[in-house]
Parts: structure tokens; sequence; C-alpha cells
């Protein structure tokens, strides 16, 4: 089966479903960690292969991932707009500043995490403007008169700022469906700031319910100081699933997905995500907050770093429990193992605590597992109340509840 037609039955499955959205990330480097004992040995282009899967779609959104850091605006605002057109009205974009492969683009290193921010501010900026610079309307196809497009309608956006000169304006007009949905997953203070003011959907991380209850309550509130509805910034944590049949089978399955991860590799990955070295203690060792490096040293990613300090400021594990945290092995993310009731039960629990808007499905374990979920846990979801059972719109916009 080729790769696509692989992508194309999930996008089929996840449809038949109701899922509001389809997301792919993106990775402009090659982690040398993770050469030779993971799976993610490729990453295709997540737009191309939106523009495929739109053609093979109805309803299902589409967000792809792009870097406001290493990329044009202009072309950035043309690429979208594309996919806009090509799934009519559901492509989404999932906003990152990136944390690694500026030598890909040239020989400056990794700008700051407050470049990279106030880089990404400008950045959607110009792409609104380029959006707003050819609206729908503009588009007039009067045979008679010969004329097609209201030229007074479409206009330069003139823009020069600090990162950014550029002229305008677009060269297609703007989808009738309205603006592109913006989603972004920066958690850090500084990511949290930037989210909160644009942003439609955060894809949050929080591993543990009390993180997620005070990340939701931060956004909500930061949304309103920008003077944002609280309730316009829907709350998406991912959720990395092992489900089987019974509990046995489906802890199996969480400890062979990470089982390829030697200790050596976990503390590397420690020393990456946390900036310590703690390659010289004993697994049985108590991991305390004083034992914590300077918290302002650079990190490959603040966001983890951050949540990673609290779990152990809190609990003062092992170093044998810090190994096997999902900020270690994986990338921050809600684990949850157990059978459909399990699972179910977890994600009530958070919905109920005002953790979540609802979620991002990452698939862990199988294609079993991945089965399980569409055919057995989403219709207790949709019997429970908190899913739809039908789509009742067209959009993206439409599925987040986007009205302005």
């Amino acid at each position: 089966m080729g790769t696509i037609d692989y992508y194309i039955d999930l996008a089929k499955m996840a449809e038949r479903a109701k899922l509001d959205f389809l997301f792919r990330a993106d990775y402009l480097f090659i982690n040398p960690q993770m050469m030779g004992d993971s799976a993610n040995f490729g990453s295709p282009d997540p737009t191309m292969m939106f523009a495929v899967i739109a053609r093979e779609t109805e309803r299902i959104g589409l967000v792809t991932t792009i870097s406001t850091t290493f990329n044009p605006p202009f072309v950035v605002a043309r690429q979208l707009q594309s996919l806009h057109w090509l799934s009519n009205g559901r492509a989404g974009w999932n906003i990152v500043t990136s944390i690694e492969g500026a030598e890909n683009f040239g020989d400056a290193p990794m700008p700051s995490p407050e470049e990279r921010y106030r880089k990404a501010r400008e950045f959607t900026e110009v792409v609104r403007k380029l959006w707003d610079s050819f609206p729908r309307d503009a588009i007039v196809m009067d045979k008679e008169s010969g004329i097609f497009t209201d030229r007074d309608k479409i206009t330069p956006i003139n823009h020069s700022g600090e990162f950014f000169s550029v002229k305008g304006p677009l060269i297609l007009p703007a989808h009738p469906s309205g603006s592109i949905p913006f989603f972004q997953a920066g958690a850090s203070d500084i990511g949290r700031d930037f989210a909160s003011s644009l942003a439609d959907a955060i894809f949050a991380a929080m591993p543990d319910i009390e993180s997620g209850v005070e990340l939701r309550n931060d956004l909500r509130r930061r949304a309103e100081e920008h003077g944002r509805n609280p309730d316009a910034v829907k709350v998406l944590p991912g959720l990395y699933f092992f489900l089987a049949e019974t509990r046995e089978e489906a802890q199996e399955l969480h400890k062979a997905a990470h089982a390829n991860l030697s200790t050596e590799r976990r503390l590397t990955s420690l020393k990456s995500v946390l900036g310590m070295d703690a390659s010289h203690l004993a697994l049985d060792q108590r991991i305390t907050a004083d034992m914590l490096p300077d918290p302002d040293m650079p990190v490959r990613s603040r966001t983890h770093a951050e949540l990673l300090r609290r779990y152990i400021t809190k609990y003062e594990p092992t170093l044998e429990e810090v190994l096997v945290r999902p900020e270690v092995v994986g990338s921050a993310h809600w684990v949850s193992v157990g059978t459909v009731d399990d699972v179910l039960a977890d994600i009530i629990a958070r919905y109920e605590a005002g953790a979540i808007d609802g979620f991002i499905a990452l698939p862990g374990g199988s294609h079993k597992s991945m089965e399980i979920f569409f055919e057995q846990l989403m219709p207790k979801l949709v019997e429970k109340g908190l899913f739809k059972r039908e789509y009742t719109g067209t959009t993206l916009r439409e599925h987040l509840g986007i009205h302005s």
C-alpha cells in the first residue's frame, strides 16, 4: 500500500466517525536520536498531503503545520488559501515557530524564543493582511461587460516591519467560507501569550489534570486580557491512547511502544528536555527540586521543561520514574492506557474538571488500538452527549463553532 493510500484510508475512517479535523505535525530537521530506532523515518510535506486528502473527503477539517521561522509569509498565505479552496473551506493552520532546524536554512543559529515569537506575530499579521488584500467579493465575473474582477477592491498591503517587507496583494481571492482557523501549541509563558492572542484552538501539552486545569484557566484569562471571548479559544491536548480489550494488553502495548528506548537514550532525552545530566545517578535516587538546573538555561522545549520541573517539585520521584515520563519518552502528551471504559473515564474526568474543551487523538500501540477508538470509544462519547452524532456544517470554522 502506498503511503498516501494509508493516510487517505485513515482520513476516511476519521470522517466516518465525524471527527472535526485531521492534524499533521511537521519537522524541518532530522533528530540524530531518532535515526535507526524509530518509525519516524520520513516527513512528507503535510500541506501537500492534505491537498490530496481534500479530494478524497468531504467534511473533515485539514490542519496543516507551517513554520513562521523558516518560510516567507507570501508563500504561506498562498499555500493555505489554495488548500482552503481545494477543500472548500476546510483548511486550518497550526502555527509553529520551530525549535530546531536553522542549519537547513542558512548559517545563522536558531533565534531565541523571544525573537521567534516576535517574528511569528508579525508573520501572522502579514498573512492576514494578504488574505484580506484580495477579498472574495472582488470577483465580479460579468461576461457582458468583460469585467471579471473589481480592481478597486484588490489592494497592496505595503507591509514594512522588523522581519518582513511585503507589497502584496495576494494572487488569489479569499474563500467565501471565511478566514482560516489558527492553531498553536506554545505553552511557555511567551507561547501562551501568543496563542491566547490569536489562536482559535490550542494543542496543549498537559500530562495530568492539574496542569490541564491551570493551563486552560490561564489561557482563557489571557484571551480576555487580549480583548477576546475566552470561549473563542478551544484547549485541545494531545491524547496519546493505548486501547485494548483488557488493561493488561493495553499496558503491554504501552510498554512495547517505548521498549526500544535504552536508559542511555532516556538520559540523553532528559538532558535535552531539562538541561539535567543524571547519568551519574542510581535509578532509585530521588530527584528533588534542589537538584534541578537553572530554569533560565537553554533547553530544547521550555514547555516540556516546565511540566517536568513541576512534576519533580511536587512528587520527588525516583530517576527511574522520571525516565518513563511522557516529557522524556514522548512529547509531554496526556497518556491514557486501558480499556474503552478506562480511557472514556479519563476523558470525562478531565472534561468535568475543566481541563479540556476536546482533544487531539494520537493513536498509540497498534492499528487495533485505533480501530477500538473509532468503533467503540467514539460511539460511547456520542451516547454520553459529549460528541456529535453528525456533522452540522461543512467547513472547519463551523466544526469549531467560529461564528465571527
